[in-house]
């Protein structure tokens, strides 16, 4: 490039919504790179949003941005192209005459302006429409994600070329030989002309120069090998050795005619067998979705130092993978990821059903812009060693034979990164298509499940919803059964099936399988975990941009109607802790999965839109919520984890407790002979301890390092001891939380008034004075919420209204519990004020009753936190006074829970609480009130 104008700053701008066409004089004017919302252009959105952020200055329609410019001599006759970094659809005229229409979502527009711009002024118009895409976008357009904003973001410039250049700049690293296939086309004659290629190191303390060499053109479609030295450095996500290469055109004089530099990193990313390599070492993918969301701006950063800042912290969790859902981001971000060695996955921008000519709503012309949108994508971002993967899509349906087509012209074009169909595709039944590198999905039939949660519509749901808390789960036989299992046939009086789409439900056809579905590739589970936290109304205040979260809002005001306003951040705060501990157990059954490749977390962040989805242990900002340490996520998530397999976190003293301790490493340094230590404590204090050998073994990644037994110590008290493992001299570590009951706690339910249901004795009692223990039978609570342990999984409202459409159970949509811990009650049962092991059994076998119309000071010892649609009040243990004595009501089933130890204690503690001085309910209740309830 000779030469570049820079185009930024105040534009003229004229917003069209009828797109009636441009009507001078230009009104109004912005400041470029800008969207005509961030920029708060047009008029000001009164609406409230309550699934996703409302844009303040929501706009569709067409923009005119109009610029003069002046063209010196030396310019007037150069090859000149007008570079739009990030947009929408737009058209170029200069001086009123139409250049041309590009329309790509993901890529950046450069328009052919060679021959329209002479010595002098010119003014450059250029037309942006965000209503009339060839397809909808995904989250490319998505108002639950960026928004469909209007504008220009990135560089806007004129770039002035001579008459000789090279373009199309493509890079095929070797590691093995290090050297770099480079292929161009040169413009223009190349008599007399040679390129020069030089290299350095460009990333890391190390210093690597390659020395230039010099290549003859013998065509004009350019293939050179560069030879790195026996000294390159490899690219990888532990190591990102980069080297900058400069690539200059050379007329014989001298003269530097065009100039590039490309950032590349020498690495190989394959798939070897169930596990993916880069430069010939396992790898194991630990991925999170991304779908754009950025609230300040409503648009995505096109600047290398913000996408550092938000990578930076994604890394500080461990996380070594991007799956950006139907979208591809800007180029920065891929530098980004080169530098701090991240695997990226762009996706096509398609959410829907990929259709052939045999299908009636056959759209070829949309089908065309999606394949040319991944070959401009392959193009402009192919030579970044980040960019390891491709998808086609999110969840498609269709023709099978189009898609392996697609992803073999691909393969065909580009050999530098591995493809799949699109994310978990044909949902409840899966394929492998021939052309697949990879599999990403959720299951391999209705019942081979390989993730932890899933929505009530898709049931049945996942073992952190349902399965008793322990460390043994694994996804092995998931994936890969050792018996055959019978093929689930659909029905035979169709062929159709019901499905979540997005935010809706869809029919689409399906396809029998005809033989259980074994892979043969590398497998990542897709979007993993969607644990819901309640919102954090501080938050509001951080939407000083272009979105608003008016959700948010309404959520606050919905919680305050129903005067439980003084507990939103409690519920944040409690539903928060839960969540992390579902994510620890999801993230660890990935990690003790041999046959696992990788993950995709939804999401390490709050997602914004689809309802509002609040499953992030960080905020929409990137930012902590304070719920858990980069550090100790880390302990779940990073290259080495340490883990130790038991089957419940609650035993009887006395027990023998035994874990077999493994690891799962993905370093680059031998962990062999290395000694794991182990501790079980209790406040501090030692209970025992031992010392494990590392032993080398055939399998690096998965090592079995031993088994560890324990007699657990007798105790007097519910007590609650940690589990510690700790590899030396390194930063590997992991804490387990257990607790132990006294043998055989007996319950002495002497001199309880013990009811199941209000009856006259009740009342009668009550009358006298008298102390009664209510516990009905869940059953039997019509006025109430089924109990369950884990938090609501992404969103109620979305799946609420998918499941009602689907004529499928809705979700149960509770958040976990909020815990009067310092209450008498818990003298004898420990507690946080948020849910942990020993409640799962109490809260898997109770209801809570909604207790909206009670008087406000009735607050539960135990609340159930309800979703932020419904905001009920729900009671799992409360008391009242009642006439003149007195109720503590529980709503769980105590003769289930008392065939388990911390049952049985949790029953103790309340026995000996109603007999304690210290039962003294401060609410006042009639007793029609009470018996209203149930």
């Amino acid at each position: 490039m000779l030469h570049r104008m820079n185009l930024e700053g105040a534009w003229r701008l004229q917003l069209d919504e009828q797109k009636q066409g441009l009507q001078l004089p230009f009104v109004d004017s912005i400041t470029l790179p800008n969207t005509t919302s961030h920029a708060k252009k047009g008029k000001k959105n009164t609406e409230v949003k309550v699934g996703a952020l409302t844009d303040e200055y929501a706009f569709e329609g067409h923009a005119w941005f109009a610029k003069e410019v002046e063209i010196p001599e030396n310019l007037q006759d150069k090859p000149c192209f007008l570079y739009l970094e990030r947009t929408r659809v737009t058209t170029v005229w200069v001086d009123g005459e139409e250049i041309g229409t590009l329309n790509s979502l993901n890529t950046p527009h450069v328009h052919d302006l060679t021959g329209a711009l002479t010595e002098g002024k010119h003014t450059i118009t250029i037309r942006v429409d965000n209503t009339n895409y060839p397809t909808k976008g995904g989250h490319m357009t998505s108002e639950d994600t960026q928004t469909n904003w209007n504008g220009i973001t990135g560089r806007v410039e004129l770039q002035f070329f001579s008459h000789r250049y090279i373009e199309n700049i493509q890079a095929y690293t070797d590691p093995v030989k290090k050297t770099v296939a480079l292929t161009a086309r040169l413009v223009g004659s190349r008599d007399a002309v040679k390129l020069h290629i030089s290299a350095r190191h460009s990333n890391t303390d190390v210093k690597h120069t390659v020395k230039e060499q010099v290549f003859q053109l013998s065509s004009n479609n350019v293939s050179v090998t560069y030879e790195m030295g026996e000294d390159a450095l490899l690219w990888s996500d532990l190591e990102p050795n980069l080297y900058e290469l400069n690539i200059e055109l050379k007329a014989v004089s001298g003269e530097v005619l065009d100039s590039h530099q490309v950032l590349i990193g020498l690495r190989e990313f394959t798939a070897a067998g169930d596990k993916f390599a880069i430069n010939g070492k396992n790898t194991f993918l630990r991925g999170k979705h991304d779908g754009l969301i950025f609230p300040l701006t409503g648009y995505a950063p096109t600047d290398v130092e913000e996408w550092l800042r938000i990578m930076k912290i994604s890394k500080s969790y461990g996380i070594n993978h991007y799956r950006f859902h139907t979208c591809c981001p800007p180029e920065a971000a891929f530098i980004a990821a080169d530098m701090l060695g991240i695997y990226m996955e762009p996706e096509l921008p398609f959410w829907g059903t990929i259709t052939d000519e045999t299908y009636e709503q056959h759209n070829q012309a949309e089908q065309d812009y999606l394949i040319s949108e991944g070959y401009a994508m392959l193009r402009a971002y192919g030579n970044h060693p980040s960019f390891v993967m491709m998808s086609l899509g999110n969840e498609l349906w269709g023709s099978k034979e189009r898609l392996n087509e697609i992803l073999k012209q691909y393969k065909d074009f580009d050999s530098r990164h591995l493809y799949t169909e699109g994310s978990n595709n044909f949902q409840f039944v899966p394929v492998i298509l021939e052309e697949d590198d990879f599999y990403c999905g959720v299951r391999f039939s209705k019942d081979r499940l390989f993730r932890g949660s899933y929505a009530m519509c898709d049931a049945p749901l996942g073992h952190v919803q349902t399965d008793l808390p322990g460390t043994m789960k694994d996804y092995d036989e998931q994936i890969v059964p050792s018996a055959k299992r019978e093929i689930e046939e659909l029905s035979a009086d169709t062929q159709s099936i019901q499905i979540q789409y997005g935010t809706e439900m869809r029919t689409v056809q399906a396809e029998t399988a005809e033989e259980q579905l074994i892979p043969h590739i590398p497998v990542i589970s897709h979007e993993i975990g969607q644990y819901a936290t309640y919102p954090n109304f501080k938050e509001i205040e951080k939407y000083t941009g272009s979105l608003k979260a008016r959700n948010f809002e309404v959520f606050r005001d919905r919680l305050e109607a129903k005067g439980l306003g003084h507990l939103a951040e409690a519920y944040f705060e409690n539903s928060g802790k839960l969540a992390a501990a579902c994510y620890k157990e999801e993230l660890e059954a990935a990690f003790r999965t041999r046959r696992l490749a990788g993950f995709q977390l939804l999401d390490l962040q709050d997602f914004s839109g689809q309802g509002t989805a609040l499953v992030g242990m960080l905020d929409a900002f990137m930012d902590s919520k304070g719920l858990i340490t980069p550090e100790e996520w880390r302990t779940f998530c990073s290259d080495a984890v340490l883990l130790a397999r038991f089957e419940r976190y609650n035993y009887e003293a006395g027990e023998s407790f035994e874990a077999a301790i493994e690891l799962s490493y993905y370093r680059t340094e031998s962990i062999d002979s290395k000694v794991l230590k182990w501790e079980m404590l209790s406040k501090g204090t030692s209970l025992a301890e031992g010392e494990l050998m590392i032993p080398a073994g055939p399998d690096s990644n998965h090592i079995q390092i031993g088994t560890i037994q324990i007699q657990l110590p007798e105790v007097e008290v519910m007590t609650q001891v940690e589990l510690k493992l700790t590899i030396e001299g390194t930063d590997i570590y992991k804490n387990y939380d257990l607790w132990i009951y006294p043998e055989h706690t007996e319950l002495d339910w002497t001199g309880i008034h013990l009811f199941r249901e209000l009856n006259d004795q009740a009342k009668e009692l009550l009358e006298h004075g008298e102390d009664i223990l209510l516990l009905p039978d869940p059953a039997s609570l019509t006025h109430s919420i089924e109990g369950t342990y884990s938090t609501d999984f992404w969103c109620y409202p979305m799946f609420r209204s998918i499941s009602e459409s689907m004529n499928k159970p809705t979700p149960v949509g509770t958040m976990g519990l909020y815990i009067d811990n310092k209450h008498p009650v818990f003298e004898h049962f420990l507690s946080e004020t948020y849910s942990t092991y020993p409640w799962w059994n109490i809260v898997m076998n109770s209801r809570s009753i909604i207790l909206d119309e009670t008087d406000s000071k009735l607050q539960p010892i135990v609340q159930t936190i309800d979703n932020f649609e419904r905001n009920h009040k729900l009671g799992l243990l409360f008391e009242a006074r009642v006439s003149k004595g007195r109720v503590l009501v529980g709503t769980f089933d105590d003769k289930k829970i008392a065939h388990t130890p911390e049952g049985r204690q949790f029953i103790h503690s309340i026995l000996r609480y109603v007999h304690s001085d210290a039962f003294e309910p401060t609410v006042q209740l009639e007793w029609n009130e009470l018996a209203k309830l149930l």
